[in-house]
């Protein structure tokens, strides 16, 4: 994900950025990979001497032999069948030390933005800025499953009996204002001037290689038994894997999509699976944002973007604040990220709904996505986030908008795509 001529040439800031991340046992495939990668030139290189003595010495043989000096000639062959040997040592060996230089090249982490706060994990993010008033009512404002129970609108018995822990049955207005939420997300962003995508919901190993960080896959990807497929975490994953490698027209840059997509995650760690509520679960829904653009457009979508997150979910009286992810909580090939945080009233806290990444060139150079101009050709950047993911989303909407008779409000922004109406009542009154 890194350049491996500016590794060859910055040892020092690429071994600098691991301890900024907190990943000292990566230190020592710094000096490793700059070890291989002068293997590898000298072997090409006398690879390629060799590939030009051939040449040379074929010639002199037909020389020779129209001397009729046979003996000379005879030499010659055998200097020749020589370096064929030896040629065909080195080509066997050139594959190979690139293999293992790409397979470190693949887990030493991305170069991170100089505007990153360093820190070890999660509890080191650093608050910007918060966006409406993070008040608390003076009701208590019930768990989001009693909620939803409470209009009849989810069933996580039935979901265990058929799919097991991490799953849900939506029913009602509950599955309507969920609905009504993504289609909301959706149009958000098309008037933005993002193109609508439906991708696919399963990509290849040689994509999900090229998205991700192999410690994501792990923690993350479900696998389809028998198939080179797994199920997409998000749809960013496809939306990139689309222009793998490809040529993009500069002139089309940047390339703005929003995409549509189920989710799957196995959830591995420490925080489980939610036994009683939706908030961690192993399937939720998502509109996504994803760009493609030239570098030094990168950081100014980068701020359009997450901004559009935060004018989303206050339109639906959701207050927010934006949290800068420290060094260490950044994945390794992104090079700056923010999480978008909602309110909760009832924790009286935030939590997180939404996240902002640009990874610079990283998934572009792995996937091999390039863009042709005047000063020749090189790798697009790629930033992508989360407009709204479901069912997280639709807690967030449920505690800021729940009256203390049970009633839901519903904002503006979404009555058209409720048939009009301003509030779900409880029990399933109309």
């Amino acid at each position: 994900m890194i350049d491996i001529k500016f590794l060859r040439e910055n040892p020092d800031i690429v071994k600098e950025n691991i301890r900024k991340k907190f990943q000292e046992e990566k230190l020592a495939l710094v000096d490793e990979v700059i070890a291989l990668d002068a293997e590898s030139r000298k072997a090409k290189q006398e690879g390629d001497n060799l590939r030009a003595s051939k040449n040379k010495v074929s010639k002199e043989i037909g020389a020779l032999m129209a001397q009729g000096k046979k003996a000379e000639a005879e030499e010659k062959k055998a200097e020749v069948a020589a370096n064929a040997k030896r040629l065909a040592e080195l080509e066997a060996l050139e594959p190979q030390l690139q293999e293992k230089i790409t397979k470190i090249m693949m887990v030493i982490p991305n170069l991170i933005d100089a505007s990153v706060p360093i820190g070890r994990e999660d509890s080191e993010n650093v608050e910007i800025e918060k966006y409406g008033e993070p008040a608390v009512p003076d009701f208590e404002v019930p768990y989001h499953a009693d909620i939803l129970n409470s209009i009849n609108g989810l069933d996580k018995d039935a979901a265990g009996r058929t799919s097991g822990n991490g799953f849900y049955y939506l029913i009602g207005d509950a599955a309507r204002i969920h609905s009504a939420m993504i289609s909301y997300a959706r149009d958000f962003m098309i008037d933005k001037g993002f193109t609508y995508c439906i991708p696919p919901f399963m990509i290849r190993s040689n994509v999900v290689n090229g998205v991700m960080s192999f410690a994501e896959m792990e923690a993350m990807m479900y696998k389809i038994e028998g198939e080179d497929l797994y199920l997409i975490g998000t749809s960013e994953h496809s939306m990139i894997g689309r222009f793998q490698g490809q040529i993009v027209t500069e002139a089309n840059l940047p390339i703005t999509m929003t995409s549509y997509s189920p989710c799957f995650r196995k959830e591995v760690g420490s925080h489980g699976i939610e036994e009683r509520g939706v908030y961690r679960v192993h399937q939720f829904e998502k509109q996504e944002m994803v760009v493609l653009c030239k570098p030094e457009d990168s950081m100014d979508w980068y701020n359009k973007m997450w901004s559009y997150t935060v004018e989303f979910f206050r339109s639906l009286d959701v207050p927010v604040r934006t949290l800068e992810c420290c060094s260490g909580d950044l994945a390794d090939l992104k090079v700056k990220s923010c999480d978008i945080e909602a309110w909760s009233p009832r924790q009286q806290k935030y939590f997180e709904v939404g996240s902002c990444s640009t990874l610079g060139d990283a998934q572009a150079r792995r996937l091999g996505i390039r863009t042709k101009g005047e000063n020749g050709t090189y790798y697009v950047h790629t930033l992508n986030n989360t407009v709204l993911a479901t069912p997280r989303g639709l807690i967030a909407f449920l505690e800021n908008n729940v009256n203390a008779d049970g009633s839901i409000s519903i904002p503006e922004a979404l009555r058209p795509y409720m048939g009009g109406k301003d509030r779900i009542l409880p029990g399933g009154a109309r």
